[in-house]
């Protein structure tokens, strides 16, 4: 107890004379392991315990994943793939980015990856057909945002490994509330669409181009299932899903696209 009282005090001294919080919390620790004989071992142990986070692994893994996909330009089948299910109805295009910032999210757990792979796909295009630019860009950053609640999050990954909760359930957890989600965006983008008379994408959507292009982008709408699926089934630990994920978008981006 006089311990953390002496450590304590010495911290809350040198914040009273300005020292940066940094320099505190660092001479307070040293105070209490060069004064109280934790010795040099204990810091050694504290560093291995604080590195040897195996789930954090992961997130690299997934961002990887999601990159390789977005150079291989699977991207653009996808993206063909949902514009031609949303045809011309108002927003179509709109409602298109969302929906493949969804499946972004599902593959790579991170918005600014989501976002940076999807951005040039799909505001251009927006603006072209007459979208107001701010929209565009809003509506993208909006879907690229659902990745922080949609599996496999790095959010998720980073708190699951902090607070010792299984990171699969998090994943599980997080389904439904992605989806709904999800959905209300895609009505609040279209009834935005709607209001600012933005009209849908050009592509005529018949049922012989949906299944040439859900034909062509097959493999990359696999990719979530093999990522998601492997863990639910209780196949592999999220960190090992990942690192599945990053093989299957090297295989798919070399020898299918």
């Amino acid at each position: 107890m006089m311990a953390a009282l002496i450590v304590f005090g010495l911290f809350v001294l040198l914040i009273a004379f300005g020292a940066p919080i940094g320099i505190a919390l660092g001479a307070a620790g040293i105070g209490a392991i060069l004064n109280f004989d934790l010795g040099v071992a204990m810091i050694s142990r504290n560093i291995e315990a604080n590195i040897a986070k195996f789930p954090l692994i992961a997130i690299p893994f997934f961002i990887l994943a999601g990159n390789l996909m977005e150079k291989s330009r699977i991207v653009d089948g996808i993206s063909k793939f949902v514009i031609l299910l949303t045809g011309k109805r108002t927003g179509g295009l709109a409602i298109a980015g969302v929906i493949t910032c969804i499946f972004w999210g599902a593959v790579s757990g991170s918005g600014p990856a989501t976002a940076a792979a999807l951005g040039m796909v799909f505001i251009a295009p927006m603006i072209k057909q007459g979208y107001d630019k701010y929209y565009a860009a809003s509506t993208i950053a909006a879907g690229a945002g659902l990745s922080i609640i949609i599996p496999p999050s790095i959010a998720f990954i980073v708190y699951g490994n902090l607070t010792n909760v299984s990171v699969g359930a998090l994943f599980l957890g997080g389904i439904l509330p992605g989806v709904v989600v999800g959905l209300f965006l895609i009505v609040a983008v279209y009834l935005g669409a709607r209001k600012h008379g933005f009209r849908g994408s050009e592509a005529s959507g018949t049922p012989k181009e949906i299944l040439k292009a859900f034909l062509e982008s097959f493999w990359a709408l696999l990719a979530p299932v093999i990522i998601l699926g492997s863990i639910y089934a209780g196949i592999a630990t999220p960190t090992e899903s990942a690192i599945m994920g990053v093989f299957y978008a090297l295989f798919v981006g070399l020898f299918i696209y």
